[in-house]
């Protein structure tokens, strides 16, 4: 079985099949998410201690914090780069 990879920074991959959405961090319920899914122990941190540029959440309810912008992610994930 073969799957689908998406660079998500700094050597760190996401299996593009699982990703719900890609969102930016600046609102208030994404915070909300961020914490909660801290709290559950479903937060992947792969900024390698940068800002976190954008939010992958998957279908696992996992959230993955990237210093990616999502427009590079998104262009990733439909294979344009």
């Amino acid at each position: 079985m073969s799957y689908k990879l998406l660079h998500a920074g700094f050597g760190n991959m996401v299996v593009a099949d699982r990703v719900v959405s890609i969102i930016t961090p600046d609102s208030a319920p994404v915070k909300r998410l961020k914490d909660e899914a801290r709290d559950a122990g479903l937060l992947v941190d792969i900024t390698q201690g940068r800002k976190t540029r954008s939010i992958i959440i998957l279908d696992s309810r996992h959230v993955v914090l990237s210093a990616i912008q999502p427009e590079t992610l998104t262009a990733r994930f439909e294979g344009k780069e």
